[in-house]
């Protein structure tokens, strides 16, 4: 029996324990192709949380368009915000080349990473 993965969705979301937190998970390659699946795992919460923890410990390698999501992200938040109050993003539990390449981008300007 073959068994593929291809269908199976790299973009996973949860509530926090404290329902404060929307952890949403990336495994693999973050890039252009998770892009419905990433807006959808923060654009279908209501009401919107507190904060977006973006889990990277499973995501191999991210490039441009994954920035790119990062940032719509982070705009979607300031739109939120305009009716109340804003959720903050933060990036977390990055290993050592995603953290490279966030940090050359400037991302770790931008947002909170831990």
């Amino acid at each position: 029996m073959v068994v593929s993965d291809r269908f199976e969705s790299r973009v996973t979301s949860e509530i926090s324990e404290n329902g404060d937190a929307v952890i949403i998970r990336v495994a693999g390659n973050f890039d252009f192709n998770m892009h419905r699946e990433f807006q959808r795992a923060y654009r279908n919460v209501a009401p919107p949380p507190k904060m977006f923890l973006v889990d990277l410990s499973a995501t191999d390698h991210l490039d441009s368009a994954a920035l790119g999501m990062l940032l719509l992200l982070r705009d979607y938040c300031v739109e939120v915000g305009r009716e109340g109050f804003q959720p903050e993003v933060e990036l977390m539990n990055v290993n050592a080349h995603v953290s490279h390449i966030l940090s050359v981008s400037n991302f770790d300007r931008i947002f909170s990473i831990r």
